[in-house]
């Protein structure tokens, strides 16, 4: 399944609320790559049409 261009933007306030669901850390905006990312778990968590997908099945690890 192919990615789409992401068209709406994601909200970066949304950042406030959100932590990592592995390690209740901070996360980290890549707007090029449109993802959150966790520096303490090795995650980027993907960002789907402005909406963050915070599933640990559908992170991508850090190498």
């Amino acid at each position: 399944m192919s990615e789409q261009p992401c068209d709406t933007p994601f909200d970066r306030r949304m950042l406030e609320a959100l932590v990592c669901p592995q390690t209740q850390s901070v996360l980290r905006y890549d707007a090029q790559a449109q993802e959150l990312i966790s520096e303490a778990a090795g995650l980027a968590f993907p960002i789907r049409n402005g909406i963050p997908v915070m599933l640990l099945d559908e992170a991508r690890r850090l190498d």
